[in-house]
């Protein structure tokens, strides 16, 4: 369910080519402090992901929300140990 729900928020990302230095940056909306910058669309692709999956780490770590994409949400059960 991971993988399912990382490639479809994916799909919602935005990429855009800055004119300053013509490197790309891309960021998800809905994901606040998920974005990344670089050289090549593929690199900025590549690093998004990366970023996306830090973010969702961090979140569940701390027990935060992360919202639902396309009816999949990421919940994490607590085990009686």
């Amino acid at each position: 369910m991971l993988l399912k729900y990382i490639s479809n928020v994916m799909k919602k990302a935005k990429y855009e080519i800055l004119k300053e230095d013509n490197s790309y940056y891309g960021e998800i909306p809905g994901f606040k402090g998920v974005y990344s910058n670089s050289t090549s669309l593929e690199k900025c692709r590549e690093e998004l992901e990366e970023v996306l999956e830090e973010w969702l780490l961090c979140r569940i770590s701390k027990d935060l929300p992360i919202p639902v994409v396309d009816g999949i949400g990421l919940k994490i059960k607590k085990i009686a140990v």
